[in-house]
């Protein structure tokens, strides 16, 4: 983790004349020590490596038999666990969030566990109840991280909605929803009455078991939005799943986004390399300023693009992603500067989370969130994952900017499948952190340059 150093803060907050652009130069790794800038080239060197990334999961059980279960795991302990993970207790995650505060970053804690649309079904209810239940520790945690220095703003905590229902009724809701004509009674507002009365909700595309099903997870999904004071952010999926996720969304913000409440308290997330997305988040902002309820937004670039090209090519539908990065960058901006409109303009009801490891993208948000006159510690914030991007988040932070650090907590067992999971989503990410792995040589010879220097003295 990084080390603390008093004298940052002299460095901090928005210059008193014009936008001035940030420096993602490098400068701040000198508050982390020569241990962990080591630790850090070593593992983004190894993520960017795609056979690793590839065979994780067969590597680790290789590396178990092997080694044996102590050994490997002090290795993962010591390298990727060490770099992207909070901990396993309370206390280690309240350290880690500690040291995180001090630099003027903020966690926004992630449960490592979910459903994967490919996978064998888990074992009944009983496997989402206790999905359920780790979330609900979660957000005591997170209530708990209010209480320790450092900025106290809002918490957020991330949430895959397929760790509360299963990816079997998310594609069955999403194929009807594709029918207009037959999808009226799959409403938000319907599902929201539901959620709040506990009444059984009968749909007549489902059977008795999925209706059973959606009933109980929208059971589940209402016990973790009634926990306030820690905010929602829902991540997409796959295209086959986020319709019926965007539905599920849209009823807790029914139930909980209202102004009486002070939200939002429930955010969606958009990915701009899906070629409808600035259409859909245009549509539903729009929605949303209509009904009068306030609208919280996390934009990113995506994760699944190799899937859904493959799923695409397979069935020989249309590819649904951008053509090409440049493409999924021109994206993003126009989704960038949308949102960014309707913050100047709606102020505290409308949220925006700019989820991004891109310079440029960080640069434009900063630019226009100065010109639009959006306060430095307002209704906009930035995240970025553990472990990476510390160039970036720690330059916002010092300037004044709210930055948060995902950031996933477990043992190895929970956390390592879920780490390599998130690596072969974001192989785009890893392989283009180069420029962090020059940052960190330069930084590294620097220090063994002078130290040389000052020994020959």
């Amino acid at each position: 983790m990084l080390r603390t150093c008093h004298v940052l803060y002299s460095q901090a907050g928005p210059s008193a004349g014009g936008w001035q652009p940030l420096s993602f130069d490098g400068g701040a790794f000198h508050l982390k020590g020569t241990g962990e800038l080591t630790r850090a080239l070593l593992v983004l060197r190894l993520c960017a490596w795609p056979p690793l990334v590839t065979h994780g999961l067969a590597l680790q059980a290789w590396s178990q038999r092997l080694l044996g279960s102590r050994l490997s795991g002090a290795l993962l302990r010591a390298s990727i666990y060490g770099q992207f993970v909070a901990g396993e207790t309370t206390e280690e995650v309240k350290g880690c969030v500690q040291q995180l505060q001090t630099l003027g970053l903020r966690p926004l804690l992630a449960v490592p566990t979910e459903e994967e649309p490919d996978s064998a079904v888990k074992t009944g209810e009983a496997w989402y109840e206790g999905n359920l239940s780790a979330m609900l520790r979660c957000v005591d945690l997170s209530r708990g991280l209010l209480e320790t220095p450092g900025p106290t703003g809002n918490v957020l905590m991330q949430l895959k909605i397929t760790a509360l229902a299963s990816t079997r009724l998310c594609k069955e809701l999403t194929s009807w929803l594709r029918r207009p004509w037959d999808s009226l009674e799959l409403s938000p507002e319907r599902l929201a009455e539901s959620m709040d009365s506990g009444r059984d909700l009968q749909v007549s595309c489902l059977s008795a078991e999925q209706n059973r099903h959606l009933q109980a997870s929208l059971s589940r999904l209402h016990q973790r939005a009634r926990a306030q004071h820690v905010r929602l952010l829902v991540d997409a999926e796959y295209t086959s799943l986020n319709p019926a996720l965007s539905l599920l969304v849209a009823a807790l913000a029914v139930r909980w986004n209202s102004p009486r409440e002070g939200g939002p308290w429930v955010w969606n997330t958009y990915q701009a390399y899906l070629k409808d997305t600035y259409e859909r988040l245009r549509q539903d902002a729009e929605a949303a300023d209509r009904a009068g309820l306030a609208f919280g937004v996390k934009l990113v670039r995506g994760a699944y693009l190799d899937k859904e090209r493959e799923v695409a090519r397979l069935q020989g539908t249309e590819d649904p992603t951008q053509p090409d990065y440049e493409a999924t960058n021109q994206s993003y901006s126009r989704c960038l500067e949308l949102m960014l409109t309707h913050v100047s303009h709606r102020g505290p009801t409308c949220h925006l989370m700019v989820a991004s490891h891109n310079e440029e993208s960080v640069r434009q948000a900063t630019k226009r969130i100065w010109e639009l006159g959006i306060p430095l510690d307002g209704p906009v914030c930035f995240g970025q994952l553990l472990g990476m991007c510390d160039h970036v988040s720690l330059a916002l932070g010092q300037a004044g900017y709210a930055v948060y650090k995902s950031i996933p907590y477990g043992s190895l067992e929970e956390v390592i499948p879920y780490l390599i999971r998130r690596a072969q989503e974001n192989r785009s990410v890893l392989q283009g952190a180069r420029r962090e792995q020059e940052l960190l040589s330069q930084e590294l010879r620097r220090r063994l340059l002078g130290r040389g220097l000052r020994a020959s003295h």
